[in-house]
């Protein structure tokens, strides 16, 4: 199928769809043979703060989930996504030009490891990062390689994430990530080792009487050690029913 779009044209190839994400009618391109995006993205767009002016990277971007509703949502200056698997950057890219977004955001192939390398230290007001949630000792890798990346601590750790995520930033920049409460000790524990220090937390459950499954946080880049827990963000008032929260959070 191909979208025509101005004076270009937006190739969607056997296998993907066109989502709409209701936000600025932008829409993203995805293939569900691959890694899609889950709410925790669409969360951690939410959570981020980004300035008037400011230069935001998100470490790990898939598809550019992130990216793409960061700018429609913020009003930084601009916003680039750093991804290492070449068939999700692609379809990024052209969900860039779909959107008309490729003058605000950039889709660069590389490794979440020399990140530092490929756009220098101190280049970034603000870091966001949705980093695979399980080591190899944590439950069965996916069969699919692209999945299994997405997934599992294959191709970069929470060390490495955290690591070049504070390289990156200017002092007293913001990095913000989603991830598993049961790595919550680890997580904040790393992002102190690396000058990184948590300001703000909230965990999401599932239902009001259920076990928090997702953390979202905030560090501060040579902050002071004082972290906010705030309310909790409940997703269901029950099966199939968002609360009006998670309504708001999607746009719907």
């Amino acid at each position: 199928m191909i979208i025509k779009m101005d004076n270009k044209e937006v190739i969607i190839k056997p296998g993907e769809r066109v989502d709409d994400l209701h936000r600025n009618n932008y829409k993203i391109i995805q293939n569900k043979e691959q890694f899609c995006f889950g709410m925790d993205a669409v969360l951690l767009s939410s959570y981020a703060k980004v300035l008037a002016g400011e230069k935001v990277l998100d470490l790990g971007t898939g598809t550019g989930i992130i990216p793409i509703l960061l700018e429609a949502k913020t009003d930084g200056s601009h916003y680039t996504g750093l991804e290492i698997q070449s068939k999700s950057v692609d379809m990024a890219r052209r969900s860039l030009l779909l959107n008309k977004q490729e003058d605000k955001i950039d889709i660069v192939e590389g490794d979440i490891k020399e990140a530092s390398k490929v756009f220098g230290v101190a280049s970034f007001d603000v870091v966001t990062s949705n980093p695979p949630y399980m080591t190899n000792k944590h439950g069965l890798i996916n069969p699919d390689t692209a999945k299994a990346i997405a997934r599992h601590e294959i191709l970069c750790s929470l060390e490495d994430v955290i690591r070049e995520g504070s390289k990156l930033l200017k002092q007293k920049g913001r990095f913000y990530m989603v991830h598993r409460p049961f790595r919550l000790v680890e997580i904040i524990s790393t992002c102190s080792k690396y000058k990184l220090e948590a300001k703000r937390m909230r965990l999401v459950y599932p239902y009001i009487d259920k076990e928090p499954n997702m953390v979202l946080i905030e560090c501060i880049k040579g902050g002071g050690s004082n972290l906010k827990v705030e309310a909790p963000l409940i997703v269901y008032k029950e099966p199939g029913n968002y609360t009006d929260e998670i309504l708001e959070i999607y746009g719907y």
